[in-house]
């Protein structure tokens, strides 16, 4: 049995796979980003606080798309660039592993770009609906 990834079955679940564990991945961090806990956070890494709501937005709303499969790419690149944030301010892309490594964020990093270039897939509704201009999705 050979396994073909284009155009095949096996694509369209690894395609959905990769966009349901990054989605629900933001969407649970993004979630406990509305606690008054991450402005003091964000204070101490050299942020205004007002920044709380915009990136807890952006994670909880960019992750329900990126999982149902809408606007999947604006969504991955949204989140592509809060992970290079990620990775270069707040850990300062200093330990790969270890206390304060940016292993687990270059990988959901390179979970968005491969949504960004290979887009949502067949299993989203993006596909089913056929309105949606095909860059966009």
């Amino acid at each position: 049995m050979e396994a073909t990834l284009k155009g095949g079955k096996l694509h369209d679940i690894t395609q959905l796979g990769v966009r349901l564990a990054v989605g629900v991945i933001f969407i649970v961090q993004g979630s406990g980003k509305f606690n008054e806990g991450f402005a003091g956070f964000l204070t101490n890494i050299g942020l205004p606080p007002e920044m709380q709501i915009p990136i807890a937005l952006a994670e909880v709303v960019s992750g329900i798309l990126l999982a149902v499969g809408v606007l999947s790419r604006i969504s991955a690149s949204l989140l592509s660039i809060i992970m290079l944030g990620a990775i270069f301010h707040v850990k300062g892309a200093q330990s790969l592993t270890g206390q304060g490594g940016y292993a687990l964020d270059l990988l959901i990093l390179a979970c968005c770009l491969l949504v960004i270039a290979a887009g949502p897939g067949r299993a989203s509704i993006s596909h089913v609906a056929k309105r949606i201009p095909r860059f966009l999705h």
